[in-house]
């Protein structure tokens, strides 16, 4: 997940199938997913403010491994927030999980699990961290296996090969809990880099894979403006990812339809475009076009960034243009039901099955998710016989809109 935990300075609260692997109980693992994550990091959402219905699974976000191969939490009073999270968990008889790991959590992910000895040792301080706070399972975010991640990161040519193996340790310690993997669009590297054409080992230790479908376009990493979480790319001039994409190339390296879970964002990403780019002659917004790289527009209060900041590799960091929907609705680009406000420029990409929105004021042009595409995710969950949804993150919502509509359309 690239969100970052960027600190607000507002007191602004949010309104806010199958078979089983062979190795994970069925008690575990069978059933539909409906699962979120839990960020650890806001001062104005923590566990009191979690909307548990319509959640039957939810994962803490997020611990990581640290040069020691322990398993850490950062922040202060995290592993009291942690036990106050799984005692709410299981209050509302949602299985709690915990995350490990993250797009600045994943440093030393690598190196955790590079010899016998350290995945020896690293899965026996997951398990006996998973065991000393009454976990129900553990979700991985190495963000990513053979690099792709943060620049700092420790990374090894065999780095999916290793990480097979220590979940496959660690299953053995942890029989009846849940293993899942949080993992982008895109199949894990092989040792010459290219994707691997076999997953079929990974599915049989672990109950789902999340599939991270967002981030696909944004400011920092793209070169024009483009939809944050396409359900379809197939039929786009920038083909660069996408749920059904990723469906068709995760199956296709044999981890069934029905272990899968599908990523889904509560938030959005901006650019700056100037009107005379963003919209055509016609009057048309345009979703593939220029941006200006070196003006990220500020996003929500979520998303400010101190000025001076730097990220985990010691690089300077600002804000990363992102609004979560319920900033959406807040700051007036949005109704309470989630339509467009007036006064907005919008429209809705029938190949990728996203909204955009232009604000002609600030020049900033949002992509994001609402009840109508997250309507089209939750029939295509239900369609392709996907195991469920996970949304990130939980605290992003508007008074449950998002969350109500995927469970209702995957119904």
């Amino acid at each position: 997940m690239k969100p970052s935990r960027g600190l607000s300075l507002l007191a602004l609260l949010p309104l806010a199938l199958a078979a089983p692997p062979s190795s994970a109980s069925s008690s575990a693992s069978s059933g539909r997913v409906s699962m979120g994550w839990f960020a650890d990091w806001h001062n104005n959402f923590t566990v009191s403010n979690i909307n548990w219905k319509g959640y039957n699974t939810m994962a803490f976000f997020t611990a990581q491994p640290d040069n020691n191969l322990n398993v850490i939490l950062v922040g202060t009073n995290v592993e009291s927030m942690l036990d106050q999270f799984v005692s709410a968990a299981h209050a509302n008889s949602v299985k709690a999980l915990l995350t490990i790991g993250g797009w600045d959590g994943s440093t030393y992910w690598s190196s955790s699990v590079a010899s016998t000895q350290n995945r020896s040792t690293f899965a026996n301080n997951v398990a006996k961290f998973a065991r000393a706070h009454n976990l129900d399972g553990i979700d991985f975010d190495w963000e990513y296996p053979g690099g792709g991640g943060m620049p700092c990161n420790t990374v090894n040519p065999n780095d999916t090969a290793n990480f097979l193996e220590f979940i496959t340790e660690l299953r053995q310690l942890l029989p009846d809990l849940i293993l899942s993997a949080a993992v982008s669009v895109n199949l894990f590297r092989d040792t010459t880099g290219h994707p691997i054409s076999d997953a079929s080992g990974f599915a049989k230790q672990l109950n789902w894979i999340e599939v991270m479908n967002y981030d696909v376009f944004g400011p920092s990493f793209s070169t024009v403006t483009g939809p944050n979480a396409p359900l379809d790319d197939s039929c786009s001039p920038y083909p660069e990812g996408s749920a059904m994409s990723a469906v068709k190339a995760w199956t296709k390296a044999g981890f069934p339809a029905n272990q899968i879970v599908l990523g889904v964002p509560s938030y959005g990403h901006s650019f700056s475009v100037p009107r005379s780019t963003a919209v055509s002659s016609s009057n048309q917004l345009q979703i593939y076009t220029s941006f200006d790289k070196d003006n990220t527009p500020q996003g929500d209060a979520w998303d400010y960034v101190p000025p001076g900041s730097v990220d985990q590799c010691g690089q300077p960091e600002g804000p990363n243009g992102i609004f979560n929907f319920w900033a959406l609705v807040g700051y007036g680009y949005l109704n309470s039901d989630g339509s467009v406000a007036s006064g907005m420029l919008s429209t809705f990409d029938q190949c990728s099955q996203t909204p955009f929105l232009y604000d002609s004021k600030s020049e900033v042009l949002i992509s994001y998710d609402d009840p109508r595409s997250f309507t089209a995710k939750g029939q295509y969950i239900s369609q392709a016989g996907l195991r469920g949804f996970s949304m990130f993150e939980v605290a992003g919502d508007y008074n449950g809109l998002l969350l109500n509509t995927i469970n209702k359309a995957m119904s």
